[in-house]
Order: C-alpha cells, then sequence, then structure tokens
C-alpha cells in the first residue's frame, strides 16, 4: 500500500483482530474439547455392546473425531473483509446556517 494510500487515522483497537498466542491457545481448546468427546463415546459403545446398533454407532461417531479435531485445530479464522472503523471527530458549525443570518457590514 502506498503512502498516498494510506490513511493514517489511527484504528480503533476493538476492532484488532486476536493475537496469535490467543488464536493458538483457542484452537488448542477446540482440540482438547473434541478430542476428549472421543472417550465418552468408546465407553458408551462399551456399555451398549448388548444394543448392537447402538454400539457400532458410538464406535462410528468416534472414528472421524480425531480427523474433525485436527482440521478445525489448524484453521485459522477468518479475515475480515470490511474496511476498519476509524474514529471520527466530530465537527460542530460555530453558526446555524438559515435564511435569517444576519450580516454587519461596518
Amino acid at each position: 500500500m502506498s503512502t498516498s494510500e494510506r490513511d493514517d487515522t489511527p484504528v480503533l483497537i476493538t476492532e484488532a483482530a486476536l493475537s496469535l498466542d490467543e488464536q493458538h491457545k483457542a484452537r488448542k481448546r477446540k482440540y482438547a474439547i473434541m478430542m476428549s468427546a472421543r472417550i465418552p463415546c468408546i465407553v458408551l459403545a462399551m456399555v451398549f455392546i448388548n444394543v448392537w446398533w447402538l454400539s457400532v454407532a458410538f464406535l462410528v461417531l468416534s472414528i472421524p473425531l480425531p480427523w474433525m479435531a485436527v482440521l478445525i485445530a489448524n484453521d485459522r479464522p477468518p479475515r475480515k473483509s470490511e474496511k476498519p472503523s476509524r474514529y471520527e471527530v466530530e465537527r460542530k458549525a460555530l453558526e446555524s446556517s438559515g435564511k435569517d443570518h444576519r450580516v454587519i457590514d461596518g
């Protein structure tokens, strides 16, 4: 971006993207949650061993969880394509510009 195209007004900090550390922490949390959901699926498959279709359903559910967890954990948040919010100074007029405006010449 050239300096002539660049707007020098400050960007509001509330519109800033998450830091890389915060993004990494969120991705690790998502991965841990998805992988910890696999253990109950396997345990429930063992509990319902007498109901074969329910046991197979829990096992089939637990098979793609590691793959999905890796895909979701490696995905970065989408970039914002919108224009950044900038601080704008409110300018007030000194006088109203109505029709009954009187000018004193002197």
